[in-house]
């Protein structure tokens, strides 16, 4: 989650830091730190837990300057101590960062032989040895920071000071949010617009592949690639504070759907350790032993975590080879079910709220089941019924139709296969590491697609708005998504919507086809490839029209002469897919929804969490 704030003027800026990094206090932290430039010399704080202790920590040791940087940091590389907290420094350059490094590991390697030895666990701390190994060179700070920035890999959204420059702020995006506030004599920065606007309402959104550098009179922004001017203008933000909390956006589900390539970083933090080849799960009380105990698994969820569950279940019988099962929580409760000791149970439940869910695992508690939670809310009642946790960290989701919180738990089912496939040597830690080094990458990923052109959504929501009826298939990792996607659209839209598995079409679905219905199919590139195309073929002999979702390159060239409209998402492994094409989904049932004129954020006869049986 983390938060980024930066300031260049002529006033004294920590205070001015300290209240922009509460405004950020909603995104989540466990430890912060602030950076200014006084008396000829860089000045660092840092304290664990909240923003309380940081201020505690200045009053105690007072600091004065005109250029400085501030971080709330919510850990991933390293334990949330002051050693780990931002910002970091290496000689007379100091980072703060949000995001992940993917190439971290092979970096620090290569940066061992410096001089300057390491501090922290961080992967941060990485951006700051190479832009301090750059100056050394002879590159001026802006040249420093592009040319180091070459050499990295992942999501960032970074902040640098240098010592011997302390009249400006050199800040850069990719797969991050950085936005740069204009005053009059003095210039701001930030990872989101609330912790600057009572300062300012010209903004500058950096886009992707932006570098700006912030002096008290001026801002220019240039591109990280080749360090060429672009022209940006900035925009005045008319906002009321509810605009605010939507960032500018027409509604929370589509700033939802935007934070979710963040979302998923956050999740993965302290949790990836691509350097061992592993996955390390605090929040996972049962040992190795218990691990290897276990016999079968049994998964509860309802709506829209059930999906999530069902995608879950592929990933731990391939990576585990143990029997898994999906149930609906408002189900299993009443089926007196046969589980036991060496049955580990995993209840799913964004809010950890959910009356069905909670039944289900007092249920399964009589029969002394292990259990694992995924959930959204920390002290939540379902955090508190099970002793072992994974956290989604997708932060308050305000639309009720969930979106970054589906995301985040497959993100989360994916590492408890992975730690129990580690437990149990199911799988090799090359193997592990392979998987680990893709997930890591797919924030990046999301983020082309959440990024990329709206018009063919726009177009289909003009098509699609009086249709009463619509169909969604897949296969394999594609159903659950198929029956997301069909799940949104009747949510928001209002329009009927069946999610089936594309093999079962030929039993009974097929019965609806008609020139009137219109086939979203899930298929990207893969072993079902083939026959689900066999699906797209008998829709197209009736008459029907088809939406296909599938992998850019050879997938979508072939599938582009049998369908009306494709939409194709990056190529990635097969088991990281349903990441990428959920996507789609989403996208399409909020501009059916948004043209129709709907509610999107508070669908009729819904609540965010079902509370009641």
């Amino acid at each position: 989650m983390c938060g980024i704030i930066g300031y260049v003027g002529s006033k004294n800026c920590t205070e001015l830091i300290l209240e922009g990094l509460q405004r950020l206090e909603y995104r989540g932290y466990d430890s912060a730190g602030i950076a200014v430039i006084a008396d000829d010399d860089l000045h660092i704080r840092r304290s664990a837990g909240k923003l309380v202790n940081l201020a505690n920590n200045l009053r105690t040791d007072p600091l004065t300057g005109t250029t400085g940087v501030g971080h709330t940091r919510w850990a991933t590389h390293g334990a949330p101590t002051e050693e780990n907290a931002h910002p970091h420094r290496a000689g007379d350059v100091v980072v703060v960062h949000n995001g992940i490094i993917e190439n971290h590991k092979e970096l620090k390697d290569e940066l061992k032989t410096d001089a300057l030895p390491f501090t922290s666990e961080t992967d941060t701390e990485i951006i700051a040895h190479l832009i301090h190994r750059e100056r050394a060179k002879g590159l001026d700070l802006p040249e420093a920071v592009r040319s180091a920035l070459s050499e990295v890999r992942g999501a960032y959204a970074i902040a640098v000071l240098d010592r011997t420059e302390p009249d400006r702020i050199i800040a850069a995006k990719n797969a991050s949010p950085l936005v740069v506030g204009i005053g009059d004599g003095e210039n701001y920065l930030a990872s989101d617009i609330p912790a600057i606007l009572p300062h300012t309402r010209e903004m500058i959104f950096l886009g992707e592949g932006e570098m700006a550098i912030l002096t008290q009179d001026d801002v220019s922004i240039v591109s990280i690639e080749d360090g060429e001017p672009i022209a940006s203008e900035p925009q005045t933000i008319t906002w009321s504070p509810a605009m605010a909390e939507k960032g500018g956006y027409k509604h929370f589900m589509l700033k939802e759907i935007h934070e979710q390539p963040r979302a998923m970083v956050d999740t993965l933090r302290g949790r990836v350790r691509i350097e061992h080849d592993a996955v390390d799960l605090p929040g996972i009380t049962l040992d190795d032993a218990a691990l290897k105990a276990i016999d079968r698994v049994v998964i509860v969820a309802c709506g829209t975590s059930w999906h999530a569950a069902l995608i879950g279940e592929t990933l731990i019988e391939q990576f585990v080879r143990i029997p898994t099962e999906v149930e609906l929580a408002s189900e299993f409760r009443y089926r007196k079910p046969v589980v036991n000791d060496k049955t580990l149970v995993i209840a799913i439940s964004q809010s950890g709220e959910t009356a069905d869910t909670l039944a289900a695992i007092a249920e399964a508690k009589k029969s002394n089941t292990p259990l694992v939670g995924v959930c959204n809310v920390i002290g939540s009642t379902l955090t508190r019924q099970c002793e072992s946790m994974v956290m989604t960290h997708a932060g308050p989701e305000v639309g009720v139709a969930s979106t970054k919180a589906f995301a985040t738990q497959i993100g989360a089912l994916y590492m408890l296969a992975l730690r129990i496939a580690q437990a149990r040597r199911t799988m090799t830690s090359a193997e592990i590491g392979e998987h680990l080094q893709d997930l890591i990458e797919i924030p990046s990923r999301m983020e082309e697609i959440i990024q990329g052109p709206t018009d063919v959504y726009k177009a289909l929501a003009r098509k699609l708005h009086h249709t009463s009826s619509m169909l969604y298939l897949g296969r394999g990792l594609s159903y659950p998504v198929a029956l997301e996607g069909a799940l949104k659209l009747k949510e928001l839209s209002y329009i009927h919507a069946e999610g089936y598995a594309a093999g079962e079409m030929k039993h009974g679905p097929i019965a609806l086809i008609d020139e009137d219905i219109y086939s979203v199919v899930v298929c990207p590139e893969g072993p079902h490839f083939e026959k689900t195309l066999s699906n797209v073929a008998e829709i197209n002999t009736r008459g029907g029209s088809v939406i296909a979702v599938t992998t850019e390159g050879a997938a979508a060239e072939r599938v582009s002469d049998e369908v009306d409209t494709v939409i194709t998402v990056p190529a990635v492994r097969e088991h990281l897919q349903p990441l990428l094409t959920m996507l789609p989904m989403q996208l399409l049932a909020y501009y059916v929804a948004d043209f129709k004129g709907t509610d999107v954020d508070q669908p009729r006869n819904l609540a965010k969490s079902v509370t009641v049986e």
